[in-house]
């Protein structure tokens, strides 16, 4: 019979301990100290307190713990003595099955693992979803943690010895994660769709009206149609608009979603998990019967991440008028303009059409938006979600230094007039300036030289700048600086150099109302609330110039990484991101009259 937090809090500390046992290998003490601060609201404020007194408890302490994991697939195994638990983990990743060329792959790593760091190896062979990682998977995150730095790799055996207690968890408690489970899959699903060259790889990169793009969002539309939504359309730059009616004639609108697309070779929930957390939300309001005061319209945005073409937040800046009528005519790397491939998707490619998607803010309640992280913060504070209290401003721009091609072996080096360091000249006073004011950021992401060959002095350099900051005021210094840098090194170096800006974004704070009936939703689950600034742009940004917005964070595995294969959160998260908002919907609900 499963175990419920009323039996946990009314337990004596000696039975509290037995319910608790196996829970971190041979380490009693973490569920012991535990047990002090009950009562717990809820199964994820339980885990965070567990996950906090290993974080607190110090060094010595922490090693012990990791040294108290078995080897994968090591002698515990083969000698039948692990844990129960273990056996049962390690048996469903596949590893008592290993082929010998495997095993022996397993041992070699082992082996390198233990001499480098001191400690074993420690996944959460369960995975993400909790139905366990294929034996590829594992040796293949195994081979890449071992290049990892050993702080750096300390602090990720801990948070899978985290995980592997979260699913611990969930087994004593028959807790399933179902809506989290319904996201993860629609995820995976979705993620199947990737652009040529790309696919073969098995990489992700779905840009803007490609075919995979396209496949992409007929995916979207059916599982729209299939959890509820009384309308679902594709509109006129392929966003895919799915709307739950209100229970009134004339009610105003929620707006929700984020973007479909991908950067090149990217992870599978930047934008995405926005988009359906809040179809989950309507799935259950629709097999409950439940209509909400208010329509509430969940867009998944056709273009975010200005990968094709120059147009970054196409697909939210429609719909606040803000779309550049010489898009229509650019040019992708293939010479298709940015009309013919609407029309090829069977889109009106008219500035009369896209026109009309541009909404009035008076219709509007506001834009919520889910996100995962796409950074570390939550992930080593052991925090499942986040408010956002800000979307720092941004400014991008494609760029090209011009110098002189010459021979490598016959220009001496005082008479170079070499583009691609006057590039990395740059490159390090970004570095340099933006750590001055602690939060910007600087980033040059494409850096070419055309044409170039191993003997000759590059002569163009083409590069991007990406500056950001918290407020449009610090961003602007940042930008005001490297530009008179930029102009400082070419006038010394004799070279030239263009600017085109392709982007430019104004901080977004979050509307103190939104934030709060987040916080609100964050707190009903018995979770720290953590407020935290977001680095990254959003869609929200730009519906944050017609409207009140707020944004929700998801804690990020893989240290967080983003814009990354690697990019991944659990199931178990995300059901708390869709209760979170399930939440935050019944609180507007209530505060309407």
């Amino acid at each position: 019979m499963a175990l419920t937090l009323e039996q946990l809090n009314a337990a004596s500390e000696p039975e509290a301990s037995t319910l608790l046992a196996g829970l971190y290998e041979h380490s009693p003490w973490i569920t012991k100290t535990a047990m002090a601060q009950r009562p717990f609201r809820s199964l994820a404020q339980l885990k965070h307190v567990l996950a906090g007194i290993v974080r607190q408890a110090g060094r010595e302490a922490q090693l012990e713990l990791i040294r108290a994991h078995p080897e994968l697939a090591g002698k515990a195994m083969v000698s039948k003595t692990l844990t129960a638990e273990s056996t049962n983990e390690q048996g469903k990743a596949g590893l008592a099955d290993c082929t010998p060329e495997e095993f022996a792959k397993i041992q070699a790593l082992n082996t390198a693992y233990n001499t480098k760091f001191g400690f074993p190896f420690i996944l959460a062979v369960r995975g993400p979803r909790g139905n366990g990682l294929g034996r590829r998977e594992i040796i293949e995150t195994f081979a890449r943690r071992l290049d990892n730095h050993p702080d750096f790799e300390l602090a990720e055996a801990l948070r899978n010895i985290h995980r592997i207690a979260e699913l611990r968890l969930n087994d004593k408690f028959g807790a399933e994660p179902q809506l989290g489970h319904r996201v993860w899959d629609w995820q995976e699903e979705l993620s199947a769709f990737s652009d040529p060259g790309y696919l073969e790889k098995g990489q992700l990169t779905v840009t803007y009206l490609t075919d995979a793009h396209r496949a992409a969002a007929r995916l979207i539309e059916r599982a729209m149609h299939d959890s509820g939504f009384d309308e679902v359309n594709v509109d006129a730059v392929g966003n895919v608009v799915g709307r739950y009616k209100a229970s009134r004639p004339n009610a105003k609108t929620l707006m929700t979603g984020s973007h479909y697309d991908t950067v090149r070779n990217g992870g599978k929930y930047d934008g995405r998990l926005g988009i359906f957390v809040p179809v989950a939300c309507v799935a259950e309001l629709s097999r409950a019967g439940k209509r909400l005061p208010f329509d509430f319209e969940v867009i998944a945005f056709a273009e975010e991440e200005g990968q094709r073409y120059k147009a970054t937040f196409l697909g939210s800046g429609a719909l606040i008028g803000q779309f550049n009528p010489a898009w229509l005519d650019q040019q992708d790397a293939d010479g298709i303009s940015m009309r013919e491939a609407m029309q090829h998707a069977s889109l009106p490619a008219t500035l009369e059409a896209i026109g009309a998607l541009q909404r009035k803010p008076a219709d509007y309640l506001g834009f919520v938006e889910a996100h995962i992280e796409q950074g570390p913060v939550l992930n080593e504070l052991d925090i499942p979600l986040g408010i956002v209290t800000s979307i720092n401003g941004g400014v991008r721009y494609t760029c090209e230094v011009v110098g002189m091609a010459s021979h490598a072996g016959t220009t001496p080096m005082a008479r170079r007039r070499d583009a691609a360091v006057a590039v990395a000249e740059l490159a390090l006073f970004i570095e340099q300036r933006a750590a001055r004011d602690g939060d910007s950021v600087g980033t040059i992401g494409i850096w070419a030289v055309p044409g170039g060959s191993i003997n000759v002095v590059p002569g163009r350099c083409q590069f991007t700048l990406d500056l950001r900051a918290p407020t449009d005021a610090q961003r602007d210094d940042l930008v005001t600086d490297v530009l008179a840098e930029l102009k400082n090194i070419c006038e010394r170096r004799g070279v030239h150099y263009t600017v085109e800006e392709t982007m430019r974004a104004a901080a977004a704070p979050s509307a103190a109302a939104w934030q709060q009936r987040w916080e609100r939703a964050v707190d009903s689950l018995a979770v720290p609330l953590y407020r935290m600034p977001s680095g990254a742009g959003h869609d929200a940004m730009k519906l944050h110039e017609v409207m009140p917005q707020a944004m929700l964070f998801v804690r990020g595995q893989n240290s967080g990484i983003s814009h990354n294969p690697l990019e991944s959160t659990t199931s178990d998260d995300i059901d708390l991101a869709v209760r979170a908002f399930q939440h935050l919907l019944n609180d507007l609900t209530t505060g309407m009259p």
